[in-house]
């Protein structure tokens, strides 16, 4: 299986992102993808709370033909004609009363071949952090928080996702180990200060502790949050193997990376080192 991360620079222009994550998309298919995928919130990043709650969609029933919003027919009309699987990053969905009240989720779509939705997965971990330069982030400000792992079968693998803060939260990881996962995509906007030091430490970490291969396509560059304030996302998109080896990487700027995920290396990773088997605490 071939798998493309996709780096974009997006901002607040929901528009504009589609149009830009075409561009990188069917570039990208030159390298032969069977899955490609988008960063974290890449259909509006930054912008008021109003714009993203304008820029958010309401997700039809789950398993429905029914037709979505602009992002979620641009995802399910690259799978279908492209006849790959796209991996969604994460878009703004809209939460109901019924799901969060005045609150929207970080939602990460999954899309087959033949445009069907395979899952949705709504981010967990809620950043909810002070930077090192004093920055807040309050995502819950904006976002419910998701409480269901998920997993997909696609080519032959059951791939497992997450999202950005989840990186920092290891148990997650290994749960998706356990529910059978080779493959665990995490789409990201992960900040320039944390990801300087975290970022690739962190893949390598959760690739070796579960033993899986990590795919991350993330945000780069600058956009303006809250409509006026500067932010830098770090960009670095990568894709990690089991034993912790970074096997494709995209730098500054915007761009893709594709990389073989060999399920040979991960039977021998897991086998040498039965760390699953060896496991003596939750």
């Amino acid at each position: 299986m071939r798998v493309s991360v996709i780096q974009m620079n997006p901002g607040h222009d929901k528009a504009e992102n589609i149009a830009q994550a075409d561009r990188l998309i069917s570039a990208a298919m030159a390298d032969g993808p069977d899955i490609v995928s988008l960063p974290e919130v890449w259909s509006c990043l930054g912008g008021t709370r109003e714009g993203k709650f304008d820029a958010a969609e309401a997700l039809p029933p789950a398993g429905s033909n029914e037709p979505g919003g602009p992002a979620y027919e641009f995802l399910r009309s690259v799978a279908r004609s492209q006849r790959v699987h796209v991996h969604g990053g994460s878009i703004q969905e809209k939460g109901g009363q019924e799901k969060g009240g005045d609150r929207l989720f970080n939602t990460t779509l999954v899309f087959g071949p033949e445009g069907q939705e395979l899952v949705r997965y709504r981010k967990i971990h809620l950043f909810d952090i002070t930077g090192p330069d004093g920055t807040g982030f309050h995502e819950s400000a904006t976002y419910g928080a998701g409480d269901e792992i998920v997993t997909y079968q696609a080519a032959g693998l059951k791939v497992g996702c997450a999202i950005c803060y989840d990186l920092r939260f290891p148990e997650m990881f290994l749960a998706l180990r356990r529910a059978g996962a080779e493959l665990i995509f995490l789409p990201s906007a992960f900040t320039q200060q944390t990801g300087r030091d975290h970022w690739e430490v962190l893949i390598r970490a959760r690739a070796i502790e579960s033993q899986c291969w990590i795919a991350a396509p993330a945000t780069w560059g600058r956009h303006l949050d809250g409509g006026t304030e500067p932010r830098l996302t770090y960009g670095h998109s990568m894709l990690c193997d089991p034993w912790g080896q970074v096997v494709a990487t995209v730098s500054d700027g915007i761009g893709w990376a594709t990389a073989r995920i060999d399920s040979a290396i991960t039977e021998r990773v897991r086998r040498d080192m039965p760390v699953l088997d060896h496991r003596k605490l939750a």
